[in-house]
């Protein structure tokens, strides 16, 4: 599941680094800011908050009981736990090397007729490909290591889930 989770944060994590970097929009900053949520947050809240709220009775949880979809107390429920805890680690990686990117490289390629997907491809993902590994490898760690709101959502039940 870890593995899972950082591979799903890695390909997200980079389009919203990516959106935060190269766009300026209203609500900007308040997503920013919601990105490290998971660093402020103690991980056993987390996996109360996840409980409350994907739980037959919580604002998503309800709506997904009429889907017949349950998501706490299964793989799915750990899945998003991890998830939610290994997200900043793979945007806050990212950040920093697309912010430093030099935008004149990007000037250059298209200058000497390359399209957008051949400067990306050619020019910036492999400047940016050590940080999105480390951005992987940071996220599948702590998904690996998380122990709080994993247990606070996945039922901790003897001899059904643990053994």
């Amino acid at each position: 599941m870890a593995f899972f989770a950082a591979l799903i944060n890695t390909f997200f994590g980079f389009i919203i680094t990516w959106v935060l970097t190269r766009y300026n929009f209203k609500g900007k900053k308040i997503i920013d800011a919601a990105v490290d949520l998971p660093f402020a947050l103690p991980t056993s809240v987390a996996g109360l908050t996840l409980a409350t709220v994907y739980g037959e009775q919580g604002w998503i949880g309800s709506f997904l009981k009429a889907c017949n979809i349950q998501i706490v107390f299964t793989k799915l429920g750990v899945l998003l736990a991890m998830i939610f805890v290994s997200f900043p680690f793979v945007i806050r990686t990212l950040q920093p090397v697309l912010q430093e990117l030099e935008i004149s490289l990007e000037e250059a390629a298209w200058s000497l007729g390359a399209s957008s997907w051949q400067t990306f491809s050619r020019i910036i993902f492999p400047t940016l490909w050590p940080s999105v590994l480390t951005g992987f490898t940071l996220s599948f760690s702590r998904a690996l290591g998380e122990f709080g709101s994993i247990i606070m959502i996945a039922s901790n039940i003897p001899l059904k889930d643990l053994f």
